[in-house]
């Protein structure tokens, strides 16, 4: 390749790479390959699960509780697995972008909460207050509730992972030649954009379909997104079960509430809330995919950023293959 190729190709590597987007990078998707070989992963599965289960058998069994042995596990199993994606498997760009993008549109939190929470809010309210949520929520053990907080959370992102691909598949159905002029505006290959543009040889546009390992880092980007905002949304959520908890419930009221030999009132306020909190963070991930006006909402600037991620990795190929 001449070094007028070869130059902004390494610019537009080196912008993918602080727009989280490294599986773009073809050095960067042979290592996650090489990193998802069974060869690789087989033997570190097996000690990571040998060690999680030595540690939930042994807390279960100083703890007395069950419970505690599989919340231990799960949670050991899903710890490592973060470590591997973040180191082996490049994901930290994709995460550090995703969380930079959520606390920079932190003021887009209330418009979202005024939108999604009052009609959950509604209900939750009429199930915090009712004997049996507090006889349930309220009598967990510390294990449990953890193992109902990763099962609302794993269905969430289960959701999400059938759902997401449509959002990413969208983002490269119409690209055209005024699609990748706008969207190349202000990276490294804007200059590009326009030569390959005017060359009759070239095609950019006919590289635009996402797919692979590439797909599958725009729908990373969304899943983290669309996670770290819910979990926002949950957490308000809790705040206010925790302040309208405190107003409203006496302590007689929530021990009469609860089974025999129960625990203390302010466990079970902590306990009960959590539980409706992890709850409305599954409502509010389907609901903010399956409602178009939450869609827009929650996805409007972030698929404003996947199209140009579409645009920008056209011109890329396409300038790699005329090299």
């Amino acid at each position: 390749m001449t070094a007028e190729v070869v130059e902004p190709l390494a610019a537009a590597e080196v912008w993918f790479q602080k727009h989280g987007l490294p599986y773009f990078v073809p050095d960067e998707r042979a290592a996650v390959r090489a990193a998802l070989r069974p060869g690789r992963t087989l033997p570190l599965l097996v000690g990571v699960v040998a060690v999680a289960i030595a540690a939930g058998v042994g807390l279960a069994w100083f703890s007395d509780e069950i419970t505690a042995g599989p919340a231990v596990l799960l949670s050991i199993v899903l710890l490592a697995a973060l470590w591997y994606a973040l180191t082996a498997l490049r994901a930290r760009p994709i995460v550090g972008w995703a969380l930079s993008r959520t606390s920079g549109s932190l003021r887009l939190l209330l418009p979202m909460t005024t939108r999604a929470l009052p009609l959950l809010l509604l209900a939750i309210t009429f199930l915090f207050i009712n004997t049996e949520m507090w006889q349930v929520g309220g009598n967990l053990s510390v294990g449990a509730l953890w193992l109902v907080v990763l099962l609302f959370a794993t269905l969430a992102v289960a959701f999400l992972f059938v759902r997401l691909p449509e959002e990413v598949d969208r983002a490269d159905d119409e690209v055209d030649d005024e699609f990748l002029l706008r969207t190349c505006a202000k990276t490294p290959l804007a200059d590009a954009c326009r030569e390959l543009l005017d060359d009759p040889g070239a095609d950019p546009a006919s590289y635009a379909e996402v797919t692979g390992y590439e797909r599958w880092n725009l729908i990373l980007v969304l899943i983290i997104v669309q996670f770290v905002q819910v979990v926002l949304l949950s957490l308000s959520v809790f705040a206010f079960l925790m302040i309208f908890g405190s107003l409203i419930m006496s302590d007689t009221v929530m021990e009469a509430w609860q089974t025999p030999d129960p625990f203390s009132p302010s466990r079970a306020l902590v306990q009960v809330s959590t539980f409706l909190a992890a709850f409305s963070g599954l409502y509010l991930t389907v609901s903010t995919v399956i409602d178009d006006a939450y869609r827009e909402q929650f996805f409007g600037s972030v698929m404003r950023e996947l199209e140009r991620a579409v645009g920008v990795r056209a011109v890329y190929l396409a300038l790699r293959a005329r090299g």
